[in-house]
């Protein structure tokens, strides 16, 4: 990702204008390989640098001004420093040169100017702008690599106290109203550039806490694409095996006639069209009825109820899925061209086993007598119908409308006495 993108701050926040000069200087010497951390450590020491750069005007004209030459030429120093470090990093790319020489400059220009002017008082306390060199160093380089900033600052601050008494003797005789006014200035010079540099820096990582939690919350979304929530929960919790036994769950499978051979003369996208407008719906009713999509495979739809929570009326909520998905089909089957499909359901209830399989492409499925012969209940079903074994008939009792098909052949199974269902009772 380009660093633009990824240093873009929120323009809610600071407004567009100054957003678009940081972009840019965050650009200054860019590579595209960065990290995003490495792209804000620079963007906001260039920031800082520019900001420092252009407040030097002040200093530079004043001392000029009055006289103090050699006063005024230590800011300029820095300034042309800083345009000329920021060309090497331009053609360069290299920010660890950049950054150790504008914390240098930080910690060394600053003392100068102090000693130049005779001491803490006649200079307004300049030393106060070298606070800026642990603070920076902190953002850039994190709290081990910055302890030896702060010793530095601490040690020059006890030499220039130190030295303070000479200096002192030869102060700069500057106005009061300037030594005083400059004091406020620097005191306010130094907040200002920090609270912008260290605003940028946490405004920075607050957008990549969004986007974090804007990413995670994306992959949640997908991971309850593929699981149910709970097992979700459980995987997340314990990345081991997943495997549970029920000893009662409901299982349909959908099948829709006649879709193999619409492959063979449908358009590719009016016939992918057609599966993603049913199995949305399909997935619609699943969610009404609190039961779960298992899987797809083809134009093969399977669903579960009574799991993996397990829950009382499952078989009902299954019953009225598959109705649901009759109606549904029959409905779509009325539009011209459409006639041709239609579906088969079959269902069972009964135990079976749960879990998760792979490690790399989940997936949760069941196993067991109950799974296989619901396969078959839709294999051996009739267009249009929705095809129960007994015990789903005898599960749904009186709540529900049922047709004896008789005793047929199963594969597999054997003879089985099999019913049809029609509807719900009102």
């Amino acid at each position: 990702m380009g660093a633009s993108r990824v240093l873009a701050p929120s323009r809610t926040r600071l407004g567009a204008p100054v957003i678009r000069i940081v972009e840019r200087l965050a650009e200054i010497g860019g590579r595209p390989e960065r990290s995003h951390d490495d792209a804000l450590r620079q963007g906001m020491l260039v920031l800082a640098s520019v900001l420092i750069t252009l407040l030097s005007f002040i200093w530079v004209v004043t001392y000029a001004v009055h006289g103090h030459l050699l006063s005024a030429a230590i800011p300029a120093t820095y300034q042309v420093l800083t345009a000329l470090g920021l060309v090497v990093l331009a053609r360069t790319g290299s920010f660890a040169v950049f950054r150790t020489t504008q914390l240098v400059a930080y910690l060394v220009l600053p003392a100068l100017l102090q000693a130049s002017l005779g001491g803490f008082v006649a200079s307004s306390g300049m030393v106060l702008w070298a606070i800026f060199v642990p603070l920076a160093a902190l953002a850039l380089l994190g709290v081990r690599h910055s302890l030896g900033w702060l010793l530095a600052f601490f040690v020059e601050v006890v030499v220039l106290a130190l030295l303070d008494p000479r200096l002192s003797q030869h102060p700069a005789g500057l106005p009061a109203g300037f030594v005083i006014a400059f004091f406020v200035l620097n005191v306010m010079g130094v907040t200002i550039s920090a609270y912008v540099m260290l605003g940028y820096f946490v405004e920075q990582r607050e957008r990549a806490r969004v986007a974090l939690e804007a990413e995670q919350e994306r992959s949640e979304r997908l991971l309850l694409n593929v699981l149910p929530g709970a097992i979700a929960e459980r995987l997340k919790r314990d990345p081991g095996i997943i495997a549970e036994h029920y000893d009662e769950v409901t299982v349909l499978f959908a099948d829709l006639v006649g879709f193999t051979a619409q492959t063979q003369v449908m358009p590719p996208d009016e016939l992918v069209a057609m599966l993603d407008r049913i199995f949305s719906a399909f997935d619609q009713e699943v969610d009404a009825q609190s039961v779960e999509k298992i899987k797809t495979i083809g134009d093969a739809y399977m669903v579960a109820g009574g799991l993996p929570e397990r829950r009382p009326g499952h078989v009902e909520a299954v019953a009225r899925v598959a109705l649901a998905m009759r109606a549904e089909i029959a409905a779509i089957a009325r539009e011209p061209g459409c006639e041709w499909l239609a579906v088969r359901i079959g269902i069972d209830t009964g135990t079976a086993v749960a879990g998760v399989i792979g490690r790399r492409k989940f997936i949760y499925d069941l196993w067991g007598d109950t799974v296989n012969t619901a396969s078959r209940m839709e294999s051996h079903g009739l267009p249009g119908e929705i095809h129960v074994t007994e015990r789903v008939a005898a599960a749904l009792g009186d709540a529900f409308v049922l047709r004896p098909r008789g005793t047929i052949a199963v594969k597999s199974k054997g003879p089985m006495r099999t019913f049809l269902l029609d509807r719900e009772r009102t």
